[in-house]
């Protein structure tokens, strides 16, 4: 990927910044420690509801909010669950999964210096919003895991991140605010592959972060989750000012497969209108 144009040439901010990517010295960021030892535990064959949620209980933060979730008209209870074990019962163990690393990225998105601790807070909110959308979009559409969804689109910019870290750490780059926006934009995609295969990602994550502005992304085969939160990215756009700049959503290849063989309704008006609350239930519990 050689940045060899006129532009790129002169952002030296953009230029430096590749070249620690190529070196593998740019700084990624970790997932925290309790979301790796609840995959850890979760993936273990001899692990049970009990043993689990022991290391869940370790944070009383991300137990109250899965117990939270349990509870809420998403997931459909009857029963209210008041203990940890009932609440893994209830979500499905892979669930509990996405929804805790989910619950842990938040600390991801942090800088030190004001302008890019509001940058890091902005992409939060748009990656949330974006999540939520997708999560609602997977249930409505069906084929897809509403909780893994949510994951796959609230990790769809995380190649931003470390741009962000960058500027932190090299205030004097990055003068012209321009320099920083085309540096994300030029690095966001590989930058986002490389985290996700540190995380040990499945490989379709990856594929989300690479290809999620790829609006004309075509592919044979179902649809897939990089699909998904395309369509949920541009519906995130759906009554801003920003929606001209993107295509139409029935000009993408994304809305074909994902429409294919669903009912003859307007899945735009039934996602942000019809929907609308749940997204915002989702998107509270995500920025909570």
């Amino acid at each position: 990927m050689p940045l060899d144009t006129a532009d790129t040439l002169q952002n030296p901010f953009l230029q430096l910044c590749y070249q620690e990517m190529r070196k593998k010295t740019l700084v990624l960021p970790t997932l925290p420690d309790i979301s790796l030892k609840i995959r850890k535990a979760i993936n273990d064959d001899r692990a049970n509801n009990s043993k689990i949620a022991r290391v869940v209980q370790v944070d009383p933060a991300i137990t109250a909010r899965l117990i939270h979730i349990a509870n809420s008209p998403i997931y459909h209870g009857r029963k209210k669950i008041e203990s940890c074990p009932e609440a893994l019962t209830r979500l499905g163990l892979k669930a509990a999964q996405h929804l805790i690393t989910t619950f842990s990225l938040k600390a991801v998105f942090n800088g030190k210096t004001p302008q890019i601790r509001k940058r890091m807070q902005e992409l939060w909110v748009h990656s949330s919003y974006v999540a939520a959308i997708c999560a609602v979009l997977a249930h409505k559409t069906g084929g897809f895991d509403p909780d893994r969804a949510m994951l796959a689109a609230l990790v769809h910019d995380i190649g931003t991140v470390p741009v962000l870290t960058f500027a932190d750490r090299h205030p004097e780059l990055i003068a012209d605010l321009r320099h920083l926006d085309q540096a994300i934009q030029t690095l966001r995609a590989p930058i986002g592959a490389m985290i996700l295969r540190k995380w040990n990602f499945p490989d379709d994550f990856e594929d989300v972060a690479v290809h999620a502005e790829n609006w004309f992304r075509d592919h044979p085969g179902a649809p897939d989750y990089t699909d998904l939160v395309i369509l949920a990215q541009l519906h995130s756009f759906v009554g801003t000012l920003q929606i001209h700049k993107y295509p139409r959503m029935n000009e993408i290849p994304a809305y074909r497969k994902i429409m294919a063989g669903q009912a003859a309704t307007d899945l735009s008006k039934d996602v942000l209108g019809l929907a609308k609350e749940e997204i915002l239930q989702i998107q509270q519990m995500l920025t909570r």
